[in-house]
């Protein structure tokens, strides 16, 4: 028993001594615990007010969109059509003026003699002179946009596109561009708004608007800058990011309204043809590049004008 109250006292003084040990650890734990709350709390706020200062830029953004589509609604399949076919009206005008040069050009490529070479002159003269009047008169668009697609083949082949790339995908940019007017003109109903896109969908319209989305982003790939420059940099990361928006579908009139201010910007700044003497063989060339560039801003026009189409992320979030 003498031993047995030590032993009684010494066990006593180590619980509570343990205690106290566990009590203060624990009140370190909770200190801990809440620091890291209120960081983790802290991190979340800023991480969610970020979040909703892009949804309100996006949203803003998208606002000015839509005004901007009410506002021109009756106008912008107009536009749209003209800018769409100035490459094949300024071209088909150059074989007028040009009929002796463009002529020679065959004759000696293709050694297919004066009648054929005049043979092909006019064709590429009148197919597209009047594929344009019958695409802006509204009369018989699917056939005009048949024989645009014919002049196109034949371009490709006679003036050997096929094997320069950057060419090829100007012209197949320009197809992709045809596709959307093809898609409009089947969409459009007899109404006293002529111009304006009915809300009738089908199968085949949106598989031409896809094909004629993927086919436009093609024109952007010509004017990639592969250089080490801050500014050719920051133009490949926007292009490309807008060209994958408009190619899935996803915020598309959004993205296409864009992509029309930003090429319209580098037409008029990289082919300013009208600074060039006429007499020089540059004026040609950017001329050329002039219209073609504004073709593919009117198949953008189209798309800002019709939407993205039934195959797209844009219809999948409604369906969602």
């Amino acid at each position: 028993r003498k031993v047995a109250f030590p032993c009684t006292d010494w066990t006593r003084e180590a619980v509570l001594l343990s205690n106290n040990i566990c009590e203060t650890r624990g009140r370190r734990a909770d200190i801990v615990n809440d620091n890291w709350t209120g960081t983790t709390d802290a991190t979340s706020r800023i991480a969610v007010q970020r979040d909703m200062g892009q949804n309100d830029f996006m949203s803003t953004a998208e606002d000015v969109a839509d005004q901007f589509l009410r506002v021109t609604k009756q106008y912008l399949p107009h536009l749209a059509r003209l800018c769409l076919i100035s490459t094949f009206l300024e071209d088909g005008i150059r074989m007028w003026f040009q009929w002796n040069e463009q002529r020679d050009y065959i004759e000696a490529t293709w050694s297919c003699g004066y009648f054929l070479a005049t043979c092909f002159v006019l064709l590429n003269l009148f197919g597209q002179i009047g594929g344009c009047v019958l695409i802006l008169s509204r009369n018989f668009v699917q056939y005009a946009c048949f024989g645009l697609f014919g002049i196109i083949a034949l371009q490709t082949i006679a003036y050997s596109i096929l094997w320069d790339l950057k060419f090829l995908m100007r012209n197949l940019a320009l197809g992709g561009g045809l596709l959307l007017l093809l898609a409009e003109s089947r969409s459009e109903g007899k109404s006293m708004f002529a111009g304006v896109p009915s809300m009738g969908e089908s199968s085949p319209k949106q598989y031409m608007q896809l094909g004629g989305r993927v086919l436009l982003v093609l024109m952007f790939m010509t004017l990639l800058h592969f250089d080490s420059s801050f500014f050719s940099i920051l133009q490949n990361m926007v292009g490309t990011a807008l060209i994958i928006l408009v190619a899935v579908g996803f915020k598309t009139k959004l993205a296409a309204l864009t992509l029309v201010v930003w090429l319209f910007a580098i037409n008029v700044y990289f082919n300013a043809f009208w600074t060039v003497p006429t007499y020089k063989p540059m004026h040609d060339f950017l001329k050329y590049d002039f219209f073609q560039t504004l073709s593919v801003i009117g198949g953008l026009l189209l798309v800002v004008a019709l939407g993205p189409g039934g195959v797209s992320m844009d219809e999948k979030k409604k369906e969602w």
